[in-house]
């Protein structure tokens, strides 16, 4: 019953990817194809119990193992049944699907005493909160090519509460696992899955080309540490649309490489939509960087839906990170309920050590932010460039962002060039009022 219920479900998915959305709603998912799998295993074929007490490990690697050495045409689509199945972290292969049925949940064991190590990445020089080498992710995915991970909105957990508290006690010995990353990988789609505390970020595609997150949900406390929700990392052609997320931290982050590591590695984020995206936090919406020293740039965002924020849009880089910034397009956002409507700054993050180079300036220019309402917002806006290397290029049109009679603020900035229609509240004198029939976002 269950090979059949699967088929229906990917026979269902290819028809909305392929006709569904059409000329009424954009859609980026096309990017990559969705596969049918002819050969379909289950966990419990490899002695897999969905007790939520039998740890799972050997189960999910014998099956993952067939998978990789049979080689089956088409790949094959490994089905978890509804149930609780606690497990160790995990290496996918290519060529398959991880299928979550309605009810199935795949958990993390809490025991962070074997959790295996993994180098840190090139372009970040050592593990993003502390030197050396990082835990592996929960589930991992390196040098990998056509992975979905799909189902009935089943749920991979987890179970990060032990590394939030290891964080706050500043107990680790590594940084903290992600939940799902792939690294050096191409023609990934996620889609139909909740994901729901994660040690560290949810989603992490570094490397990788041609990536499909669409019809998610994260979900992590707001005062669960770094838990960011999405993060294509040195990336290229993402695209990210219709989900919803709320965790302790930046909801979409972009990031390429940090500081002299990243500038180095020279991999920039380029060619990422995201699209109808809800969600809450007491971070970002959508955020760029801070680790921006690969270069980031033709990213765009729209039809973006925030409430309980501590800042809508957020662009933010630093000295010593080099690279770039450019060409960004951000449209038609909901705000309520802020303490920042937008922020673009250039003193934001820290540094991997002390040999980075204070001269490696970020170009900042090219960004236009379009159609952007917001009730309930403290401030309005912050745009502080940097001395030598001012931010150009940045167009805001459409903007009303209104707050409390008692807290309102306007904006502030600073080493800024840029240009301004239809805003409200005025913007900062450095943002010069056009008029007539011109508008600064007319290139959307």
């Amino acid at each position: 019953m269950w090979r059949l219920s699967v088929s229906i479900f990917l026979f269902s998915c290819l028809a909305v990817s392929s006709s569904s959305f059409g000329d009424s709603e954009a859609t980026c998912s096309g990017i990559v194809p969705l596969r049918y799998r002819y050969d379909k295993i289950s966990i419990t074929d490899y002695g897999g119990v969905g007790d939520g007490r039998t740890v799972n490990t050997k189960a999910f690697r014998a099956a993952i193992y067939r998978i990789q050495h049979l080689k089956r045409r088409g790949g094959t689509l490994l089905y978890i049944p509804p149930g609780v199945y606690l497990t160790e972290s995990f290496n996918l292969t290519s060529h398959m699907t991880l299928y979550l049925a309605k009810g199935a949940v795949i958990r993390a064991v809490q025991d962070t005493w074997n959790w295996p190590l993994i180098d840190p990445l090139p372009s970040y020089g050592r593990g993003r909160e502390l030197p050396g080498g990082r835990y592996m992710s929960f589930i991992h995915g390196d040098g990998l090519r056509d992975v979905v991970i799909t189902g009935q909105n089943g749920t991979i957990d987890g179970q990060g509460e032990v590394w939030w508290n290891m964080w706050r006690s500043r107990t680790l010995k590594y940084t903290r696992p992600n939940l799902i990353e792939f690294k050096d990988s191409k023609e990934i789609i996620i889609s139909n899955v909740i994901f729901q505390n994660s040690p560290f970020w949810n989603i992490h595609p570094v490397y990788c080309s041609n990536v499909v997150i669409h019809h998610v949900t994260i979900l992590a406390p707001q005062d669960s540490p770094n838990t960011d929700g999405i993060d294509p990392d040195s990336s290229y052609n993402v695209c990210i649309e219709d989900s919803y997320i709320s965790t302790g931290d930046d909801l979409v982050a972009i990031k390429s490489g940090w500081d002299e590591y990243g500038i180095a590695y020279g991999r920039p984020s380029s060619n990422i939509t995201i699209r109808r995206i809800t969600g809450s936090s007491p971070f970002a919406g959508i955020a760029i960087g801070s680790e921006t020293s690969g270069g980031i740039k033709n990213i765009v965002a729209e039809h973006i839906t925030l409430s309980n924020m501590g800042v809508g849009v957020n662009i933010k880089t630093n000295i010593g990170r080099g690279g770039y910034i450019k060409n960004i397009k951000i449209s038609d956002v909901y705000i309520d309920t802020a303490k920042y409507g937008i922020k673009i700054a250039g003193d934001t993050g820290d540094h991997p050590d002390e040999n980075y180079n204070p001269n490696a300036l970020p170009i900042v220019k090219g960004i236009h932010i379009k159609n952007v309402w917001g009730v309930n917002v403290r401030n309005a806006g912050s745009i502080q460039g940097l001395k030598g290397s001012p931010f150009t290029g940045i167009c805001l049109s459409e903007i009303n962002l209104h707050g409390s009679l008692n807290s309102y603020k306007t904006w502030k900035c600073s080493d800024v060039i840029g240009t301004s229609l239809k805003v409200s509240p005025w913007p900062c004198s450095e943002l010069r009022t056009t008029g007539g029939s011109y508008s600064c976002s007319s290139t959307f």
